[in-house]
């Protein structure tokens, strides 16, 4: 070997800027794709939730907010759960499981049950969730009620009315789970944020 020779190992395809810069660019995208992905769900979640959702029910005639809220909520988790989902293959290429740390495989974990969560409300809660509200409408209706804002023609009205009071009961089930699913994937991203935190050196 050349004294001018210093390693063993031969100069290669794989050492090359051109190559080496591409990597780079590979997981700066990544990085960006994840960042832009989860802090819309995140963001979203967080608006839907506990802030646009509770302005409207007190703004708005409740019939007028249940129209609303059935067209907006497939939109919403639909966005939500392709932003889970791309934040979750983003992550998994920039921390491949055979090398990821216990820590790493967990925020996989949270990632993917907050796009199960939405998905599961997508195809399951929300559609049974908008087809007994169109049936709990009809029956309002007919009792002439339903363009006031808030509960409480409601809820006198079920007190005479057994078909109202048995569509309160099964639409107030049905909804239950969906919020629930709703807040477990919106904890899940909760979970994520803080590792995220953890990670910025500000």
């Amino acid at each position: 070997m050349k004294s001018g020779s210093c390693s063993p190992f031969p100069s290669s395809p794989t050492s090359s800027p051109s190559v080496t810069f591409s990597s780079s660019n590979s997981k700066s995208f990544a990085e960006l794709a994840h960042l832009l992905c989860f802090s819309t769900a995140f963001g979203a979640a967080l608006w839907v939730t506990f802030i646009g959702g509770i302005i409207m029910f007190k703004n708005l005639p409740r019939h007028q907010f249940g129209n609303l809220q059935s067209k907006m909520f497939p939109a919403y988790f639909s966005m939500v759960g392709v932003c889970c989902a791309v934040a979750m293959a983003a992550f998994g290429y920039l921390h491949p499981w055979k090398t990821s740390t216990a820590a790493e495989k967990y925020q996989i974990g949270f990632l993917l049950a907050a796009f199960a969560f939405n998905l599961t409300n997508l195809f399951v809660f929300t559609p049974m969730t908008i087809e007994m509200m169109k049936q709990r409408h009809k029956i309002e209706r007919e009792a002439s009620i339903g363009e006031e804002i808030g509960w409480t023609k409601n809820q006198e009205i079920a007190k005479k009315n057994p078909k109202l009071a048995a569509m309160n009961k099964k639409f107030g089930m049905i909804h239950g789970l969906s919020s629930l699913a709703n807040i477990m994937s919106f904890g899940s991203l909760a979970v994520h944020s803080w590792y995220l935190a953890g990670k910025i050196d500000l």
